[in-house]
C-alpha cells in the first residue's frame, strides 16, 4: 500500500483488521501495548486479564482485543469502538507491522 492509502479515510474490511501472530497471548498484549505506545496513540483503558485495550488514535476510540489461538498463537483484533470501520488503515497495519518487527528480533535472538 502507498503512504496516501493509508493515511486516507476510508472503509477498512474486518479482516484487515485481526492478525494471528506466532507469540503467546501474553508476550502479544505487552508488545500490542508498546505497538500503541510506539504509533504516538493514546491509550485510555487496559484491562490486563482479559486482554483488552482501548486507545484512541486520530480522534477515534480503537479496542484491540488479545486471545489465545493455541498454546504457541496469539490473534490480536483492533476494532473501532463506535462499530464503523470508516478509518485510516494505516492504524492497524502499523501497530502489526511494529509487532512483526519485534518479534523477528525477538526470534533472531534466540539460540
Amino acid at each position: 500500500m502507498s503512504l496516501s492509502t493509508l493515511i486516507t479515510t476510508q472503509n477498512v474490511p474486518f479482516e484487515n483488521c485481526t492478525k494471528v501472530f506466532n507469540t503467546d497471548n501474553t508476550s502479544l498484549f505487552y508488545l500490542t501495548i508498546a505497538a500503541i505506545n510506539a504509533n504516538r496513540f493514546d491509550i485510555t483503558e487496559i484491562q490486563s486479564s482479559s486482554g483488552y485495550i482501548m486507545f484512541t488514535a486520530v480522534n477515534k476510540q480503537f479496542i484491540a482485543n488479545i486471545s489465545n489461538v493455541n498454546t504457541n498463537q496469539g490473534m490480536l483484533k483492533i476494532t473501532p469502538a463506535d462499530g464503523s470501520y470508516y478509518f485510516q488503515p494505516g492504524i492497524c497495519l502499523n501497530i502489526f507491522r511494529y509487532i512483526d518487527l519485534n518479534l523477528n528480533k525477538k526470534q533472531a535472538v534466540v539460540f
